[in-house]
């Protein structure tokens, strides 16, 4: 038997040989173990254990499992490491919360499948449950408001099975995301958002935060602060991060974003989010509980004001992917022009940014809006964030017609820009009720539908009651209040004229 070459790796990783013996117990146990199941059980790296798998050469293998024969699993006794990983501070309650585990395991098997290009790996269902139940060990949460920023695991959906009393909002790019978690009707609140141009307005003052963000410095950097954006001063944030043991590099990049942010780091657990995938880092991932100080404020501001497009690992909003794409106005003569545009055209500009944030000052008959590749996404809040009579979106790539603003604009796509031309004002009363919606983008849903509603039974002879406006609102849009039509999800955009048809049938 020879077994020189596991002596060496183990000799050579020295005090982190402790994953490569777990490892190496595991594969002289008897049972069948695959590549995959390893990384997850040892959060080693895929590198790491094909490393060790390719010194075993007795290893017996029976398609995609494998295993060290048992005649041969006494040969490496003396070199295993039986002991189990750090302690798991909510091992104690699983047992209780198993219907719960249950419920997400279908929960996430049915969820909409991760998107490379958002750098998407699904945590286990396990791990997502764990999250709830440390959240609720750490922290009082009847009452506590949680903010989700990006859910592609659905913890937000782990909290409310298993902490109800908490309120939780979720804000995401992923508007599929956004869709699953309402088709659950566990109360979670949703809310659209890229990261790189905004935290809405209706997720600030939470008590406590959580992200699983893209694993680049610039990813980590600016989830963080948006989390800490979102958050009360007196708040925490819960950070799932986790690098390669061949690469603490990376890991220090990643800490000193964090460190740039003034955070007092309270408590790290190690290894304990588990993924579906993810092999290049174990498939694990350390938890991180972050404190803001007296100095993180001025710090976040300072971070948001440099926020770059580029921050996953993969495609063309990648940090490696390049130089931006250069728009050319190609004959439309804009009055203004809005996000990166070449310096010598001297007209009026703003950033994307500042277009969504707030409504433009001044009037503008024709605007030109740039979007950079990685960003198509925002292109319908980009679209609504004015009154002018024609828009046109320049964009990277071809990308389709946002169908959700059809009461509004005509749209016409033509390559990579799409048209945007004003519709007259509608002289149906639900159309006219959705247009007004509509046209305040920047303005709270609820409260312009009610006066909206208001309006429309004065053109009626009648009187209408805020009160009244409103209970009609509730019932047929309870995701309505306290949101912009900016922040809301594409999906409840596109069944505003149902739910305003229905109020105005209340109401009259």
């Amino acid at each position: 038997m020879e077994r020189q070459g596991v002596e060496r790796l183990l000799e050579a990783a020295g005090i982190d040989s402790r994953r490569y013996r777990h490892a190496l117990a595991l594969l002289c146990d008897g049972r069948w173990q695959t590549l995959a199941g390893l990384v997850r059980e040892t959060a080693t790296s895929r590198r790491g254990i094909e490393a060790l798998l390719r010194e075993l050469p007795e290893l017996e293998r029976s398609g995609e499992r494998l295993r060290v024969p048992l005649e041969h699993a006494g040969d490496y006794q003396d070199l295993f490491a039986l002991a189990p990983p750090p302690a798991d501070p909510v091992a104690h309650l699983l047992p209780h919360y198993r219907h719960v585990l249950e419920r997400l395991e279908d929960l996430v098997a049915k969820a909409p499948r991760g998107r490379h290009t958002l750098d998407h790996v699904a945590a286990a269902p396990e791990t997502v449950l764990r999250r709830a139940l440390l959240l609720g060990t750490r922290f009082w949460l009847p009452g506590a408001r949680l903010l989700c920023v990006g859910d592609h695991d659905l913890t937000s959906l782990a909290v409310r099975l298993v902490h109800p009393a908490a309120e939780v909002t979720v804000v995401d790019i992923d508007e599929r995301i956004l869709a699953y978690l309402d088709e659950q009707d566990l109360g979670v609140r949703t809310r659209w958002a890229d990261l790189r141009l905004g935290l809405p307005a209706s997720a600030r003052e939470h008590d406590l935060a959580i992200t699983d963000p893209p694993y680049t410095p610039e990813g980590v950097g600016l989830f963080v602060a948006r989390a800490l954006e979102g958050l009360k001063p007196d708040g925490r944030v819960l950070l799932a991060y986790g690098a390669g043991e061949r690469t603490p590099m990376l890991a220090f990049k990643v800490q000193q974003a964090l460190a740039a942010l003034n955070l007092l780091n309270e408590a790290v657990y190690p290894d304990f989010n588990r993924y579906l995938g993810a092999e290049a880092i174990g498939s694990a991932a350390d938890l991180y509980v972050l404190r803001p100080t007296t100095k993180t404020a001025p710090a976040v501001a300072a971070r948001l004001d440099r926020v770059a497009t580029a921050i996953y690992t993969q495609g063309p909003q990648s940090v490696e992917s390049g130089a931006g794409h250069a728009f050319d106005l190609a004959g439309f003569e804009p009055d203004l022009l809005v996000g990166e545009w070449p310096k010598e055209v001297g007209l009026p500009r703003v950033k994307l940014s500042t277009w969504l944030a707030k409504p433009y000052a001044a009037a503008a008959g024709r605007v030109a809006v740039a979007v950079p590749a990685g960003l198509e996404a925002a292109l319908p809040r980009l679209l609504l964030a004015t009154r002018a009579a024609h828009v046109r979106a320049y964009l990277a790539a071809p990308a389709p017609v946002p169908d959700a603003l059809a009461a509004v604009y005509d749209l016409t796509a033509d390559g990579a820009h799409v048209d945007a031309v004003r519709q007259a004002p509608p002289s149906d009363p639900a159309a006219g009720v959705l247009r007004k919606i509509l046209d305040g983008a920047h303005a709270k849903l609820a409260n312009t539908w009610r006066e909206a509603l208001i309006a429309a039974a004065g053109e009626r002879g009648e009187s209408l009651t805020k009160n009244a406006a409103r209970a009609a609102i509730r019932a047929a849009a309870p995701w309505a209040e306290g949101i912009t039509p900016l922040e809301a999800p594409l999906h409840h955009l596109r069944a505003l004229p149902g739910a305003v048809a229905a109020t105005l049938k209340r109401t009259a």
